[in-house]
């Protein structure tokens, strides 16, 4: 039996070269550097977004003995008095109204009319259009302001809703087009050529296989068409004048010629934010759908 151990074979332990251990720790040391320098990276421009929405917040909740006394950033006692005097005191819900009205009617429109557009610049190659439609949203506001003005008061339509949300359209629909012209090549034919062998229309297979195909990018372009109307400010301050001022115009009331009431600013500024930051949570899966699918259109 000893001599059967003595004679039996050994089994051989291989060890890894020295040099590909050391190859490895370098390799993990560099990526924990990278990692580092990543979150501190992510860290700044977190801090560089949250912080001005966080001093927002916290203005609105101090008085303005508060607000210009540095040492008191967070040591203060909250008060909800600049609320109070906004939503009672001001024009503030009645220009939220009016901004609610523009850039909601200013989405759909941007809706109904940007939606076929980009179906049919998708479908048929319509890239010079397209483009035409890129360089009406590239030109400054203020190229479109004049002509309207001048078109809007000889019709005596300046201080409507109207007139606001044509004017809105001009920033809205080119982006609804051109979020939209990617989802739309990406949507086959196939499926459109079976509905229309059951008997549907071109319109027909638009409305009821396009369209639910695309919602993703539908939410995205309303969000986004809803947001910049929403935060229109050049074409609301003079075509919209004392009788539709809306929520941009309207924080100017509280900036006086000799002071500024920050406490009631910011507390309009949170109030004008609310609708967006809502809309967008409810908005969000599909929202991020959206943005997702439309990183990868070819």
């Amino acid at each position: 039996m000893t001599s059967l151990q003595a004679h039996a074979p050994r089994a051989h332990t291989t060890q890894p070269p020295s040099g590909t251990t050391a190859s490895r720790s370098k390799a993990k040391r560099s990526r924990r550097r990278a990692d580092l320098v990543r979150g501190v990276l992510i860290a700044i421009v977190m801090l560089a977004c949250v912080f001005p929405i966080l001093w927002m917040i916290l203005s609105s909740l101090k008085s303005n003995v508060d607000i210009y006394n540095p040492a008191r950033l967070l040591s203060f006692a909250p008060t909800l008095r600049n609320y109070a005097g906004v939503l009672l005191e001001s024009n503030i819900p009645e220009s939220g109204m009016h901004s609610v009205i523009v850039a909601v009617g200013a989405t759909a429109v941007s809706l109904v009319i940007g939606l076929p557009a980009a179906y049919a610049i998708a479908r048929f190659s319509l890239r010079r259009t397209g483009v035409v439609l890129l360089l009406v949203r590239m030109l400054p506001g203020i190229t479109y302001l004049v002509p309207w003005y001048i078109i809007l008061t000889k019709l005596g339509l300046v201080g409507s809703y109207f007139s606001l949300i044509v004017s809105h359209l001009v920033i809205t629909m080119p982006m609804v087009v051109w979020i939209m012209i990617s989802f739309f090549e990406n949507v086959g034919t196939e499926l459109e050529e079976a509905a229309r062998v059951d008997g549907l229309t071109r319109i027909g297979a638009f409305l009821k296989i396009v369209v639910p195909l695309s919602k993703p990018g539908i939410a995205t372009a309303a969000l986004l068409s809803f947001i910049f109307s929403w935060n229109q400010f050049l074409f609301s301050m003079v075509l919209g004048a004392s009788q539709k001022k809306t929520l941009p115009v309207a924080l100017f009331d509280f900036i006086g010629y000799a002071s500024i009431d920050w406490g009631g600013l910011m507390a309009a500024a949170v109030l004008m934010t609310l609708p967006v930051f809502v809309f967008s949570l409810f908005a969000q899966k599909h929202i991020v759908a959206g943005l997702s699918a439309g990183a990868t259109k070819g």
